[in-house]
């Protein structure tokens, strides 16, 4: 039996910077946090786990096409634990789990041994076609064997491991697709684009180095306070963790293995001197942890994993899509899936939907000019006069 934590993890949690969501929480210089985020168990790879977390936040907060399996009854439920351990193919595909058929293998069947395991994937051992991608950690390239020399760094993936492609300048690095001879090699950033296209929507992406990366060679970087303006906008962010200068070790037959790694999602941040939290971020550890895990963002080991440090931030924001349309002869109905955020401020006690749209129509493709239609709103639906022949998009609001 895999345990639930990874091995070099064990009894890390005694190091968590745990807060209770008592006064002391709510009394310091800022809290906010996103509602309604999973906290999935680990399962198969901290950012397969994490990945699921993001996941089915989005699919609680408008993106509804991105979980559809039966657990929950097609809504990605907020935990993994009891009946709910089937949502683990949301990111770990495998046969008989989540309503996929006994005899069809998945992602668990054709690409996981052991965790650390550098053995061929099993399709390959047992000579037959790997499955077409179907949840996320086969498009992040989770625990496949085949993709090796990942930007001269390590040979990989290993059972459980996944990498990404950073920009060493420290500018964000928005929608990258890697090539190694003309041929994609997918990491976590665009295995995520490529994902949420199978699921049928458009997003944008981004990796970037923290700001204090001692990588980088330019003056950027990803700041506190860009973590707080994604976290104010509506959209948890994924934090890549690894021990500084370690870039690959030797394990098994590999002498070049994914060096360690952890993958957690931020939710919300806190700030309060007194609690030695000044750039405090809330996480999900990938480990269902619960919820009241905080850390500090800045140039220092994570209280969780004792000596590993914030490598690079992965940004995802979905983007609208038109899912009803139907016209009656006076009124248009247009109805959509896109982000459905709330923030909820502990400190004002007000709980905020984040995320307005507006419809735009123009009655020419060669119009440069979209006009509103209609005043901005939060839900996703709207009914509009009918006008006649013309185009209609919904925007998602700055």
């Amino acid at each position: 039996m895999q345990p639930m934590f990874p091995r070099s993890f064990r009894g890390s949690l005694l190091a968590l910077a745990v807060l209770t969501s008592g006064a002391s929480a709510v009394h310091g210089q800022a809290f906010k946090y996103l509602t309604e985020v999973p906290d999935y168990e680990w399962h198969a790879g901290c950012f397969g786990t994490a990945s699921g977390n993001l996941a089915g936040f989005w699919d609680r907060h408008g993106m509804t096409n991105f979980y559809s399996g039966p657990t929950g009854g097609g809504l990605a439920p907020l935990s993994s634990r009891g009946a709910n351990r089937g949502i683990f193919g949301l990111w770990a595909s495998q046969a008989g789990v989540d309503g996929r058929p006994i005899g069809e293998p998945g992602h668990i069947d054709d690409y996981w041994v052991t965790y650390e395991s550098t053995a061929n994937d099993p399709y390959v051992t047992f000579g037959r076609p790997e499955h077409a991608p179907d949840c996320i950690g086969d498009f992040l390239g989770l625990s496949q064997k085949k993709w090796t020399d990942m930007n001269g760094e390590c040979d990989g993936n290993i059972d459980a491991f996944s990498f990404v492609f950073w920009d060493k300048t420290g500018n964000k690095r928005s929608n990258h697709y890697q090539t190694n001879a003309n041929q994609y090699v997918p990491d976590i950033p665009s295995g995520l684009r490529e994902w949420a296209k199978y699921r049928g929507y458009d997003v944008d992406v981004f990796s970037q180095l923290p700001s204090f990366s001692p990588e980088k060679t330019g003056t950027g970087g990803f700041t506190y306070a860009d973590m707080k303006a994604e976290i104010n906008a509506g959209y948890p962010v994924l934090l890549f963790l690894q021990p500084p200068g370690e870039f690959s070790r030797s394990l098994g037959s590999m002498t070049k293995a994914n060096p360690e790694i952890h993958g957690v999602m931020v939710w919300g941040y806190y700030e309060d001197a007194s609690a030695g939290l000044s750039q405090g971020i809330r996480i999900r550890t990938s480990w269902g942890s619960g919820d009241d895990v905080f850390e500090n963002f800045a140039n220092g080991p994570l209280g969780i994993l004792g000596g590993y440090r914030i490598r690079g931030v992965i940004g995802f924001r979905p983007k609208p899509k038109i899912v009803h349309f139907t016209r009656d002869g006076a009124n248009i109905s247009l109805a959509w899936d896109g982000p459905s955020s709330q923030l909820t401020d502990a400190i004002a006690g007000t709980t905020t939907t984040v995320h307005r749209y507006q419809v735009e129509t123009k009655t020419s493709l060669n119009d440069l000019k979209w006009t509103a239609i209609g005043s901005p709103t939060t839900d996703r639906t709207a009914t509009i006069p009918d006008t006649g022949a013309a185009f209609y998009r919904v925007s998602l609001l700055p």
